[in-house]
């Protein structure tokens, strides 16, 4: 391959990339729309969309591994490609977490605990995720510690939304009755659990990608471990 088709295809890369993290941040917006207003076609749309971003994860796989073969890159092209190839698997996941949101939309029969924000956790870790990918694609090695910085206050917010659930339910004990009411209750307030807990793994996973991103900037492994 001449070195303008392979530096043509290494800009390719860094712009597919960026064109799934748009994809899943889209779906990841759905999601917390779908939870927020209860919208069985909004949480139709994330889950009915995951094979799309699965399709782009393996489409992007394959131009990594073809770019590794085929190019035998080294230093600093090599870095961006193996980056590259992990900030997608951590889209995809997010892509899956995103479908998470939209099926307990999909699910919940009321809300519960509406002093728990969800949707402000779910800002958060939107803003993370995106401030990441702007990260890949300035090379920005000061935004990656940004998004890392960022993640004990995502981590605060969940462990307090969290807190005022078990709380509640100390102090309530409103399954004593085994009525079916109850059972329907615990099991919106598991899902709402699961959705505190899924968004901070988005969170972990736009972590994941600042991480990679330095490593790809500068050979810096600090925010990996």
């Amino acid at each position: 391959m001449p070195r303008q088709e392979y530096q043509e295809s290494l800009s390719n890369l860094r712009d597919d990339v960026l064109y799934m993290s748009e994809v899943v941040a889209e779906r990841l917006r759905l999601g917390l729309d779908a939870l927020e207003q209860k919208n069985a076609a909004t949480a139709k749309e994330v889950v009915d969309g995951d094979d799309e971003v699965n399709q782009m994860y393996l489409d992007l796989e394959g131009q990594c591994v073809d770019l590794i073969a085929l190019q035998q890159p080294v230093a600093s092209d090599l870095r961006f490609i193996a980056a590259s190839f992990k900030i997608i698997t951590d889209l995809e996941r997010i892509g899956d977490l995103a479908v998470n949101l939209a099926q307990y939309a999909m699910d919940a029969d009321r809300d519960v605990f509406p002093e728990v924000d969800v949707q402000q956790i779910g800002v958060e870790t939107l803003e993370m995720l995106e401030s990441a990918m702007a990260a890949y694609a300035d090379e920005d090695p000061e935004a990656c510690y940004e998004v890392a910085g960022r993640d004990d206050d995502l981590d605060a917010m969940c462990e307090a939304a969290s807190s005022i659930v078990v709380r509640d339910l100390i102090e309530q004990d409103p399954f004593g009755d085994g009525s079916e009411d109850a059972e329907a209750y615990l099991q919106d307030i598991s899902r709402l659990l699961l959705t505190v807990r899924d968004l901070e793994r988005v969170g972990d996973h736009a972590v994941n990608i600042a991480a990679r991103t330095l490593y790809m900037i500068e050979d810096d492994a600090e925010l990996l471990y």
